[in-house]
């Protein structure tokens, strides 16, 4: 008998991944909502992403900048992590609707869960398409930035900077309100999915801008003396 471990279907594994990160996402999004200190609360929303890199899960926000290294396979393993993403956000979402959290005040602030994630999602969804993909393409930036820092760092033996490369980059992200597609997803699935059709609209527009931002700092640098290293 062979001592092999048996590999599991890549594409079950995007899909696993992906939940499994849209899933952590949601616990950085609760974690935030509760927090009455917007720097901690962002802070504290690192562990996300930092969980996500650790344990190799897949997010569509940090795969998507690479499809312009990558063969067009990989178009279809992003499409497939998107997808699970959005479950995972959704399973956390369903549940914590569940618990006493979701009506509880925040600490420290005349406002419940439940009115900030509203307030949250209703300032998203209504934004002016301009605005929405602009903010998008800086997040995705931002995401592509966190996860390079941190391949590249850890390649070095650098684990400090590859910490502190996946965290800054967040906590930048949620301090200016860029908009994360995925994040997103677990704000609208756990206030409730209201206005549909506008939230259709924010989501296209999120996703576009992501992968728009995820993609132009390795699109630029294949116009210079300094490429990103393998």
């Amino acid at each position: 008998m062979s001592s092999e471990k048996a590999k599991v279907n890549p594409w079950l594994s995007f899909l696993i991944d992906g939940i499994l990160s849209g899933f952590t996402l949601g616990v950085g999004g609760m974690v935030s909502l509760s927090s009455d200190n917007r720097y901690m609360g962002a802070f504290l929303f690192a562990l996300g992403l930092f969980t996500i890199v650790q344990f190799r899960y897949g997010l569509y926000t940090g795969k998507v900048g690479y499809i312009v290294n990558k063969k067009p396979v990989y178009i279809l393993e992003v499409l497939v992590t998107l997808f699970a993403n959005a479950v995972g956000t959704l399973l956390a979402a369903v549940l914590l609707r569940q618990t006493r959290f979701f009506s509880s005040a925040v600490s420290g602030m005349d406002v419940t869960i439940e009115e900030r994630v509203s307030a949250t999602v209703q300032g998203k969804i209504h934004d002016t398409p301009l605005s929405i993909f602009i903010l998008a393409v800086f997040c995705g930036m931002l995401m592509f930035i966190a996860v390079e820092a941190n391949r590249q760092c850890r390649a070095k033996g650098n684990f400090a900077g590859a910490l502190f490369g996946v965290v800054f980059p967040v906590v930048v992200f949620i301090i200016c309100g860029f908009n994360h597609c995925v994040a997103d997803m677990f704000y609208y699935f756990f206030c409730g999915c209201p206005d549909v059709s506008d939230a259709l609209v924010y989501f296209a527009l999120a996703i576009t801008g992501n992968a728009a931002g995820g993609m132009l700092i390795p699109l630029l640098k294949k116009l210079s003396n300094q490429p990103l290293e393998d």
